[in-house]
């Protein structure tokens, strides 16, 4: 029979956990996203846009904890339906500015009241324990 590794089993990978809690997350965003045409990607880029107006790739990366290949062609269909412009830096036109546009700021009206739609879906935490739950993960993602 094959050796067993306590370290190998998925019930004790922390990582296994918050990756099906996050995709099940995601997911419950596209009843509301997809009428919409956009992902859940789309959406946090546009968050972040709505809060900010104007940011670069690299800026936005780092807010998002996202790699500049993923947000390429993520940027490139945003631009394409409107919502941003993407242009080069005058200082340094290696840099490519994103931009919101008035479409795209449009787009924010239409996407209000999506976090009190998942609020209403409930939650199984208290909101003590999504407190320390966003603590945590903010410990994570905050680590070097």
């Amino acid at each position: 029979m094959a050796q067993k590794y306590e370290q190998l089993l998925l019930k004790n990978q922390l990582c296994f956990p918050l990756y099906a809690c996050g995709r099940k997350i995601v997911g419950s965003y596209t009843p509301y996203l997809k009428p919409l045409g956009l992902t859940y990607t789309q959406y946090i880029v546009m968050m972040v846009l709505w809060e900010k107006e104007s940011v670069n790739v690299g800026q936005l990366g780092e807010i998002l904890h996202l790699d500049a290949g993923t947000l390429t062609p993520l940027l490139k269909r945003l631009e394409k339906a409107g919502y941003v412009t993407r242009g080069r830096s005058k200082e340094d036109e290696r840099i490519t500015i994103i931009s919101i546009t008035p479409q795209g700021e449009a787009l924010k009206e239409e996407c209000k009241d999506i976090p009190l739609k998942m609020a209403k879906k409930g939650s199984p935490l208290n909101e003590k324990d999504a407190k320390e739950l966003y603590r945590l993960l903010y410990l994570f993602l905050d680590a070097e």
